[in-house]
């Protein structure tokens, strides 16, 4: 039985989805089980996770900066802070099973727990894991990860290969016909459609390339719904076939409508986009730890599952790209076949089954 689970981290939606549909599906298993979010102030988990009905309390830790700024001479002052209240409320709380999913916040909780010998799970999204998991890859019990070979990062014994969780809405979208979803999005049933996104921040290189080619995809009849997260809103108002919003509430009809996908290649993007069988266009972000974004790409293009293009080439590609995609529905085909072998559709029934073995 599950009682009392505390789960931390967050940061992006690539943390912040896979932490709630855990949250959800051990609620769906114990509903009188008290679940405790520990996020960051200030960072995006402090608005979604009360949306979707869990508590949470924010420290106030932060990362190091890739620039040097003054902020980063403070990260050692606000990670001891954070430590000291992440001892409390694990002292108040007293929690079965706490789940690190990643973030800032998730490294001083899930140090506090292992140091009190409280069982701990980390949910490790990516092919390359970064220097926190690794490090606390030493001290927690259990490590659920969605790609092999993960042993070059962390103890063999303790790696389940259980895949990403997604969120539960996302299923629907294999029910949903192509001409239904584009027809509830208010598109042309008969014309093709791309599906963009940079996650739910945005990504600017996506964004301005994407402003360049929208009339051009505009004028050839490519119909295009496009996610520029909060800090990109594109004003596409005056283009008939395209539709721009910060944030797609309803992914599973989007995913549903769309011909091909270009996306950045964050773990829980790609396996979305396995999940659901998608020709893929992806777009790996420079600016993330040890590159982990281009390794998992890599692992779909090396098994002809995905297309590559460099960010440094986007702006430059990205419509010959998408043309090419758009009219080569033989490739389409391939893909979404290769796609759907890195799928994972029981990973969060997986990922709760080791909670509850922790818990025991």
């Amino acid at each position: 039985m599950l009682h009392r689970i505390i789960i931390s981290g967050g940061g992006t939606g690539g943390h912040i989805f896979p932490a709630v549909a855990i949250a959800n599906e051990i609620k769906r298993r114990y509903p009188s089980c008290d679940i405790l979010f520990v996020g960051a102030s200030g960072r995006m988990e402090m608005e979604k996770v009360p949306a979707a009905g869990f508590k949470i309390i924010g420290l106030p830790i932060t990362g190091i900066q890739r620039k040097l700024t003054l902020s980063n001479l403070l990260v050692p002052f606000r990670l001891l802070r954070s430590i000291r209240m992440a001892k409390k409320i694990i002292s108040d709380f007293k929690p079965q099973v706490v789940i690190g999913v990643g973030g800032y916040a998730s490294a001083a909780v899930l140090y506090v727990a292992s140091g009190n010998k409280i069982p701990s799970l980390i949910q490790e999204q990516n092919s390359f894991a970064g220097l926190t998991n690794k490090w606390l890859g030493k001290k927690v019990a259990r490590i659920c990860v969605a790609y092999p070979d993960m042993e070059k990062f962390f103890p063999a014994e303790k790696i389940v290969l259980t895949g990403n969780p997604v969120r539960a809405e996302l299923h629907a979208a294999n029910s949903l016909s192509k001409k239904d979803a584009r027809t509830k999005l208010g598109f042309d049933p008969g014309k093709p459609l791309v599906l963009v996104t940079g996650g739910s921040l945005g990504a600017r290189t996506i964004n301005l390339s994407m402003g360049n080619i929208a009339r051009d995809l505009d004028e050839k009849g490519i119909q295009v719904l496009w996610q520029t997260g909060r800090f990109y809103q594109a004003d596409t108002e005056h283009l008939r076939h395209i539709k721009a919003s910060a944030f797609i509430e309803d992914m599973a009809t989007a995913y549903a409508a769309a011909d091909i996908v270009v996306s950045r290649a964050g773990a829980i993007s790609v396996s979305e986009i396995s999940l659901l069988g998608k020709a893929a266009i992806l777009i790996p972000s420079p600016n993330v730890a040890e590159d982990h974004q281009t390794k998992n790409a890599m692992s779909l293009v090396n098994r002809h599952a995905a297309v590559l293009l460099k960010d440094k080439d986007a702006a430059s590609q990205l419509m010959d790209h998408i043309e090419n995609l758009i009219k080569d529905t033989g490739l389409q085909s391939v893909l979404s076949k290769h796609i759907l072998e890195f799928a994972k559709p029981d990973a969060l029934k997986h990922i709760v089954n080791e909670i509850e073995k922790l818990a025991n």
